[in-house]
C-alpha cells in the first residue's frame, strides 16, 4: 500500500473521530441538564420518539451519504467528473422526494408506529417531521464531500449541529414545560420530550446551511473539474435514478434492519412487559434510563467507528472499482486496527469506571444505570466490528450480502429477547441490552464469513485484537486502582474520575507501544500520531 493512500485514510478518518468525539461528548453532555428538566418518564417519551425517528431517517436519508459517496467516488477514480457531478444532482432529487415523503409518513403515522402504550411520545415524533426532510438533503451534500476524500465540511457541519442541538434541545423543553406545563406531571414531559426533539431539528438545519455555504465556494472547483473531463459518457437522469435505486436500497434495507433493532427492542420490550404486568410509566422510565443514559455513552467509541467506516469506503470502493484486492484489504485491515486501537480500551474503561462515570455525569440517574453500563460494554467491540465489516461488504457491491447478515441477526435479535423476556420477566431492560449484544455479535461474525468468501481477508489477530486487549488490561488494573484510592481519600467522584482518565490513556499508550513494539514510523499512521510520538518521547519510551 502507497504511503499517500495509507496517509490519506488515517487523515480522512482522523478528523471524522475528532468530530465524532466532539459531537458526541456534547450530545453526552447536554442529556444531563435535559434530563434533569424532563425526568425518567420525560425521558422515556424522548427515547421513544428518537428510536422511530432513527428508523425512518434510514429510509429518507442515513443510506444516502453512504450511496452517494460510494457512487461518485468510483466515478472520481476513473476521472468521470461530469459523472460524478450528474450523480450529485440525481441523489439530490432522490432525497427531496424520499425525505418528503418519509417526512409525512413521520407526521401522519407516527400513532401507528409507536407503541399503543406510548402515545405520549407522539408530539415529539411530530416535531421531528420537518428534521427528516432537511437530513435527507444533508445526507447527499455530506457523502459529496466524502466521496471527494475531504471529510473537513462533513465534520464542521457535525459539530455545528450538535452544538445547536444541545442549547435549543434545553431551552425548548424549559420553555414548553414553563408555559405549557408549570403544574409538572405527564404533561410536563410530554412538552419537554417535544422541546428535545425541535432541538434535533434546529441542529440539522444548521448543519444545512453550513454544507451548503461550502458547496457555493467549491462551485467553480467542480466546475472546473467537470470541463477537463472527456471520459464520462453522457447517462441520463433516468439512468442515474435507476443506479441511486439499486445502489442504495440495499443499504437502505441494510440500515434499517441494523438500525431499527433499537426500534424493535423498545416496542417489544413495551409490549412484553406490559403483558407482563408492568405499568407503562414504570416501563418508560426504565427504558428512559437505558435509552438516554448507557445507549449515548457507548455509542462515543461507536461513533469514531462509524467515523472510520465513512473514511473507509471511498478508498476501498476506488481501490475495487480498478480490481486492486490486495489494496483493498490493506485498507480494511488498516480500519480495523484503528477502530480497535481505540474501541477496546475505550470498553474496558467504560466497564471498570461504569460507577463514577454515570454518577458524575448523570446525577439523576438511578443505580439501574450504572449496572447497564458494566454489564454492557462489550457491545462497544462487538458492534464497531459490524458497523466496519458491513460498511466493507457495501463499498464492494455486496449490498444484498450485508442485507442478509443483517436480517438474519435482527431475527436473532428478536427472538433472544422475546425468549428472555417471556422466561425471566425480571431481566426487564437488561434483556434489551444483551439482545442488542447477540445482534452485533451474529452480524460481525457473519460479515467475517462473507468477506472471506468474496475478498479473502485475513484478519491480523495479534495486531487488531491481542495487543490492544492486553494494554487495556493492565490501563484497566490501573485506572481502577487510582479511582479508588482517590476517591477513599478526597470523597469526590469527579477528581478521582478525572485524574483516573487521564492516567489510563497515558498507561495504555505506553503499555500499547511497549506490548506491540510499535515503531514510530508505525505510529504516525495512527489518529493524532504525531502528537502520540512527541509524547512517548517525553516519556522515553521512544528515544
Amino acid at each position: 500500500m502507497s504511503g499517500k493512500n495509507s496517509n490519506s485514510l488515517v487523515k480522512n478518518a482522523s478528523v471524522l473521530m475528532i468530530a465524532s468525539i466532539i459531537s458526541r461528548v456534547i450530545g453526552l453532555l447536554y442529556r444531563r441538564p435535559l434530563g434533569t428538566i424532563l425526568g425518567s418518564v420525560g425521558l422515556g417519551y424522548y427515547g421513544y420518539a428518537s428510536n422511530l425517528y432513527s428508523i425512518l431517517l434510514l429510509i429518507s436519508s442515513y443510506s444516502i451519504p453512504m450511496a452517494t459517496s460510494k457512487i461518485i467516488s468510483e466515478m472520481l477514480a476513473k476521472k468521470e467528473y461530469r459523472g460524478a457531478h450528474k450523480v450529485f444532482k440525481g441523489a439530490m432529487l432522490y432525497a427531496v422526494i424520499v425525505g418528503g415523503v418519509t417526512a409525512l409518513i413521520c407526521y401522519f403515522g407516527g400513532s401507528i408506529l409507536l407503541p399503543q402504550n406510548q402515545q405520549n411520545a407522539l408530539p415529539a415524533l411530530r416535531a421531528l417531521a420537518p428534521t427528516v426532510f432537511l437530513s435527507a438533503i444533508l445526507g447527499v451534500l455530506r457523502g459529496y464531500f466524502q466521496a471527494h476524500k475531504t471529510m473537513t465540511p462533513t465534520s464542521i457541519s457535525q459539530i455545528l449541529e450538535q452544538i445547536m442541538n444541545a442549547i435549543v434541545s434545553i431551552l425548548a423543553a424549559w420553555i414548553l414545560i414553563r408555559n405549557l406545563a408549570p403544574e409538572g406531571g405527564t404533561n410536563a414531559a410530554i412538552y419537554g420530550a417535544m422541546g428535545g426533539t425541535i432541538g434535533t431539528g434546529a441542529g440539522v438545519l444548521v448543519g444545512l446551511l453550513f454544507m451548503t455555504f461550502v458547496y457555493m465556494l467549491n462551485r467553480g472547483y467542480f466546475r472546473r473539474k467537470m470541463a477537463r473531463d472527456h471520459r464520462s459518457t453522457e447517462q441520463s437522469y433516468t439512468d442515474i435514478m435507476k443506479l441511486l435505486l439499486l445502489m442504495i436500497t440495499p443499504i437502505i434495507f441494510t440500515s434499517f434492519i441494523y438500525n431499527c433493532s433499537a426500534y424493535v427492542d423498545s416496542y417489544l420490550y413495551s409490549a412484553i412487559q406490559g403483558f407482563n404486568g408492568m405499568n407503562a410509566d414504570s416501563i418508560s422510565a426504565a427504558y428512559g434510563e437505558y435509552s438516554n443514559y448507557y445507549v449515548p455513552l457507548v455509542s462515543i467509541p461507536l461513533a469514531m467507528a462509524s467515523a472510520s467506516t465513512s473514511a473507509m469506503m471511498p478508498e476501498v470502493s476506488g481501490q475495487y472499482a480498478l480490481g486492486k484486492v490486495d489494496e483493498v484489504n490493506h485498507q480494511i485491515n488498516q480500519t480495523l486496527r484503528l477502530t480497535m486501537f481505540i474501541c477496546i480500551p475505550c470498553m474496558i474503561g467504560l466497564t471498570v469506571l461504569a460507577k463514577p462515570i454515570m454518577g458524575v455525569l448523570f446525577p439523576s440517574a438511578s443505580e439501574l444505570a450504572e449496572k447497564l453500563l458494566f454489564a454492557g460494554s462489550i457491545f462497544v467491540v462487538t458492534d464497531s466490528f459490524s458497523i466496519v465489516t458491513g460498511g466493507v461488504l457495501q463499498a464492494i457491491g455486496k449490498q444484498h450480502v450485508a442485507l442478509v447478515n443483517a436480517g438474519i441477526s435482527l431475527i436473532v435479535n428478536m427472538a433472544s429477547l422475546a425468549i428472555m423476556l417471556f422466561a425471566q420477566p425480571k431481566l426487564d431492560i437488561y434483556a434489551v441490552m444483551l439482545s442488542n449484544i447477540v445482534f452485533s455479535l451474529v452480524c460481525c461474525l457473519m460479515n467475517i464469513l462473507s468477506m472471506r468468501k468474496y475478498l479473502r481477508t485475513r484478519h491480523e489477530l495479534r495486531k487488531t485484537y491481542a495487543e490492544p486487549l492486553a494494554a487495556s488490561a493492565i490501563m484497566g488494573v490501573a485506572a481502577w486502582l487510582v479511582y479508588t484510592a482517590l476517591f477513599h481519600l478526597t470523597r469526590r467522584p469527579f477528581i478521582g474520575l478525572l485524574v483516573s482518565i487521564l492516567l489510563a490513556i497515558v498507561v495504555y499508550l505506553v503499555a500499547y507501544v511497549v506490548i506491540s513494539r510499535t515503531t514510530e514510523e508505525e505510529m504516525y499512521r495512527f489518529p493524532m500520531g504525531g502528537r502520540i510520538v512527541k509524547f512517548m518521547k517525553l516519556l522515553h519510551v521512544y528515544r
